[in-house]
């Protein structure tokens, strides 16, 4: 599959700007904290061999996923409590990624999302739509 496309939903990608949270980071009010130095950020591993880097709003939010977005049956446990802290990112620093138009996610999410489901081969059909309370980054 091309890198030009979504791994998930096979939509467009386009590069952006963005910041050092792979969760988040392509959020317009994200990039606006990251300038304020709002967010700290650190790489976890979460799902055995996975990881990703997340600021700190994230990291603690990242249980109100529903574990079946990952492949995962419903009850299973996926927040904070099941994370490895791996190390600081320290300076954090903008970069470029794609982006999912229709997703709004970063390829390096959506790129682990496929990953967990690969890893996980869950007999659980995937809604493309990740069940997660909006993030308000307040």
């Amino acid at each position: 599959m091309s890198t030009e496309q979504c791994p998930l939903c096979f939509s467009p990608l386009e590069a952006r700007e963005v910041a050092p949270c792979m969760d988040c980071g392509n959020d317009p009010q994200e990039l606006q904290h990251f300038a304020e130095g709002k967010h700290t950020y650190a790489e976890c591993r979460i799902f055995d061999s996975l990881s990703l880097v997340l600021c700190n709003f994230c990291q603690v939010d990242f249980g109100s996923y529903d574990p079946t977005y990952f492949g995962l049956p419903a009850s299973a446990p996926i927040g904070l409590e099941c994370m490895s802290f791996i190390s600081h990112v320290d300076p954090p620093q903008r970069t470029f990624d794609k982006v999912c138009l229709e997703c709004h996610r970063r390829l390096s999410f959506l790129q682990f999302v496929s990953a967990a489901r690969e890893l996980h081969q869950s007999t659980t059909p995937h809604d493309q739509t990740p069940r997660r309370k909006l993030h308000p980054l307040a």
